[in-house]
């Protein structure tokens, strides 16, 4: 949802924070200190593309599926997170924020992934809202403008070169981009770019391919955004071939009923959110991988809308193997609405 990036739990990893046991990942810590998201709808833009300091955790949070030209099917991902040990930012090392990016690349036999972490405030990574650019090392993603950006990722194994780009608007999650995830009240702000067309070359062992595709955006930021007992979620991206999308998450909870939220977004970017208990996601089989049983297959469900479709992962193996693990990669749809997306799935142990 990207609820997705509260994996930023990259500061549980480098820093001595306190919360450890305080939700999946920590997140569920006291927020004393850093600001809370606040209600209003909208957004400013293009500073809300930068980083907001005062915030504890926040992401920037790209994936993508892809076809190469003989019709093969791809996944990539790419994310930078930011996670603050105090609020606001300082120069040089005495800055409190710290960077982490993942990268991965799934085809529909292997799954890639790469990590790296860095300190703010010395240049090695950051964001700057214009020109666009967020980088860590030589990873990079950047452009004059959010809507026209390209990716670079380099690791021993695999890489890509991809340019997105997009005359749609940027798109408000939750209520006017105010996302609240549990009855208790805990909220980020959250907004999509969920209509970039790509066109690229993936580089795999076996050589460079040339792709065109989707890709998705994901940008939000909190303080807490979990629940003592919210133990992971279930995140689902979909793109449908009637250009509409739908993005969906269940935040499971060990002491009440998970809590699910949906957006039904229009071809033309027109979004309307959908309030806990709207939409459901019901597991239909699972793969045994990195010592645990995932669900790889669904049933993904909003009546409102009539949507009631099949998801499964194009390779059940995509497992991201970093410092806080969880399963990401591509999915096909089938059934009410027939596309490709992307599932996200955390906390399973």
């Amino acid at each position: 949802m990207s609820a997705r990036a509260w994996l930023i739990g990259l500061a549980l990893a480098v820093a001595p924070l306190q919360c450890i046991a305080q939700g999946f990942a920590g997140m569920a810590a006291d927020p004393e200190g850093f600001a809370l998201p606040d209600a209003e709808p909208g957004f400013t833009f293009p500073a809300d593309h930068g980083p907001h300091p005062d915030f504890r955790i926040e992401w920037w949070y790209v994936t993508a599926n892809m076809t190469g030209p003989e019709g093969q099917e791809f996944g990539l991902q790419w994310t930078l997170f930011r996670s603050a040990l105090a609020p606001g930012e300082a120069e040089g090392w005495q800055s409190p924020q710290i960077w982490m990016a993942h990268a991965a690349l799934t085809t529909q036999s292997e799954h890639y992934v790469a990590e790296k972490f860095a300190r703010g405030g010395i240049g090695q990574a950051g964001v700057t809202p214009v020109p666009f650019r967020a980088w860590i090392d030589d990873w990079e993603m950047g452009g004059d403008t959010l809507r026209n950006v390209t990716i670079s990722v380099a690791d021993e194994r695999f890489g890509y070169d991809v340019r997105l780009s997009t005359d749609k608007p940027f798109v408000p999650q939750g209520i006017g981009g105010y996302s609240v995830k549990s009855e208790a009240g805990q909220a980020s702000r959250y907004y999509s770019q969920p209509f970039y067309a790509l066109e690229g070359v993936l580089h795999l062992p076996t050589g460079s391919v040339p792709v065109t595709g989707h890709a998705w955006l994901d940008r939000e930021w909190s303080s807490q955004p979990l629940t003592e007992t919210q133990e992971g979620w279930d995140w689902f991206s979909l793109v449908f071939d009637d250009g509409a999308r739908f993005m969906g998450y269940q935040l499971r909870d060990r002491a009440a009923p998970a809590y699910a939220v949906a957006t039904w977004i229009a071809p033309d970017g027109t979004p309307t959110p959908y309030p806990n208990g709207a939409f459901s996601a019901e597991p239909l089989s699972t793969h045994f991988v990195a010592g645990r049983d995932i669900p790889v297959r669904w049933r993904v469900t909003l009546p409102e809308r009539g949507l009631d479709v099949e998801v499964s992962a194009l390779n059940p193996d995509a497992w991201m193997e970093t410092s806080v693990p969880y399963w990401e990669g591509p999915i096909r749809i089938e059934g009410s609405h027939n596309g490709r997306g992307y599932l996200e799935m955390t906390g399973y142990e």
